[in-house]
């Protein structure tokens, strides 16, 4: 799908992102690049908001009528004090990362955990009657389970060094969901999995650049168990765990088309309309290109 370059206007809508860095940022390239596909008049820039001035941040662009605007850390929970109206998912998680003009100001979406089952789905993993172990139990960790839990995961057996903070995130997403489905576990205690082969979810951060030759587990006792794994970091784009699970004759996956597919939902949402699966590709090649990705 060829587009066309359109010169910025009076006409021209502004999106954005807020966050503190926000200089390593691909979602520019994602936006830019589906605006210029789409022939949309719309400009896509990083906004750095220093701390304690994410609310004044979503004020002023309220105030100067941006359509949309991507949220990144440090202020996925903060910014929900300063919106009229938030989703029920990201009521849930506890952290908006696009938010969407509306009458009287924006409201907040978390396009991350849908970015991630698009993603998923894209590469024909499913999460419906799974028995899912997810490692981790930090901010990322404790979306994903809401995640598999909303989308009929029949089991997250969520691992994790401190096996405390994995039992107050598993109780308070059992009580949210009003199922049990989540069951932490101490990280040591992976023998103890169900047997069988799962879905490896990698939510921490252990293996992201440049920490690339270690993975949260190392034994491949624990690999054998897996028929899929996904880690959420795409840099590098073989992570020590994927390397793992591969090579215990599992498949792998990095974290790109998640990044990809949660843009592409605030797009959509921003401008109502629906990208397409062929458009999407076009705009990961891209991405990838840019990375220097090559697979």
């Amino acid at each position: 799908m060829k587009g066309r370059k359109t010169m910025i206007d009076g006409h021209t809508r502004t999106c954005g992102l807020m966050g503190n860095p926000v200089e390593h940022t691909m979602s520019p390239l994602i936006h830019n690049t589906l605006a210029q596909k789409l022939s949309h008049n719309l400009v896509y820039v990083p906004f750095k908001v220093e701390e304690g001035k994410i609310l004044s941040a979503v004020k002023g662009a309220a105030a100067l009528n941006l359509l949309g605007l991507n949220v990144t850390v440090p202020y996925k929970s903060q910014v929900m004090e300063g919106l009229v109206q938030v989703d029920g998912l990201a009521e849930k998680i506890g952290a908006v990362n696009t938010l969407v003009r509306t009458e009287g100001g924006f409201k907040g979406y978390n396009t991350d955990m849908p970015g991630l089952y698009r993603a998923m789905s894209s590469e024909g993993i499913r999460l419906e009657g799974e028995n899912v172990i997810l490692l981790g139990a930090g901010g990322a960790a404790r979306a994903v389970a809401f995640l598999c839990a909303d989308k009929g995961a029949a089991g997250v057996y969520m691992l994790n060094r401190s096996i405390e903070k994995a039992q107050a995130v598993a109780s308070e997403v059992n009580h949210k969901v009003g199922r049990e489905c989540i069951y932490p576990m101490a990280l040591s205690d992976y023998r103890k999995l169900p047997k069988g082969k799962h879905l490896a979810i990698q939510a921490t951060s252990v293996g992201l650049y440049p920490d690339v030759d270690r993975a949260v587990i190392e034994d491949g006792d624990f690999y054998r168990r897996v028929h899929t794994g996904y880690d959420l970091i795409y840099r590098p784009s073989t992570t020590r765990f994927m390397e793992l699970v591969r090579k215990a004759g599992g498949q792998a996956y990095h974290g790109l088309k998640m990044l990809l597919y949660q843009g592409i939902i605030a797009y959509e949402l921003w401008n109502g309309v629906s990208v397409s699966g062929e458009l999407a590709l076009e705009v990961y090649e891209v991405l990838k290109e840019k990375m220097n990705i090559k697979e």
